[in-house]
């Protein structure tokens, strides 16, 4: 099954692929970040009022609670730094891909939003720490942003393990 976020998936498969050719500046990667956290910051407010799961709603809220803190980290960051967030391809893609995931997963409901919810969320967590690790990290010029990308992955790692063992719960595997 497909996810709704195949062209903001798309993007940061791309962003990987072409990290040698087009390597993003910081400004540029601080768009990136705090637009990947905002789409799951997005995804995981639905998730916690239109779950039907008690563990799909739980995990909603976690993907707010901590996504929203690494939001803060990076605006505390950029501001600190005196860099500003520059739009790109890339964090375009993701905030129309996200927004396009909440459209698609808002006409669901019951175990097939919960479903949708959660196959989104394994991929989107994969292709995000791809994008961290072959291009987001090797890419920051900038030594505090470069920590605080290496400081957040094990997050993202756990919740990519959380997501899978409920995509498993929920009988569904990609």
């Amino acid at each position: 099954m497909k996810t709704p976020i195949v062209a903001a998936i798309a993007a940061l498969f791309l962003l990987g692929a072409n990290a040698q050719a087009q390597a993003p500046s910081d400004a540029q990667i601080a768009s990136i970040v705090v637009t990947a956290n905002q789409v799951d910051i997005d995804a995981g407010k639905l998730a916690e009022s239109k779950g039907s799961n008690a563990q799909v709603k739980a995990f909603g809220k976690q993907m707010v609670t901590d996504h929203s803190g690494v939001n803060k980290q990076a605006v505390a960051l950029v501001t600190k730094l005196k860099v500003t967030p520059e739009d790109n391809p890339t964090s375009q893609s993701l905030k129309s891909g996200g927004a396009e995931n909440v459209k698609n997963l808002e006409k669901l409901s019951g175990a097939a939003f919960d479903r949708a919810y959660v196959d989104h969320e394994v991929a989107y967590h994969q292709q995000v720490l791809d994008a961290i690790d072959k291009t987001l990290i090797p890419s920051a010029q900038n030594a505090e942003l470069k920590s605080l990308l290496v400081s957040v992955r094990p997050a993202f790692v756990a919740h990519l393990e959380h997501a899978k063992g409920l995509q498993s719960s929920l009988g569904q595997k990609n």
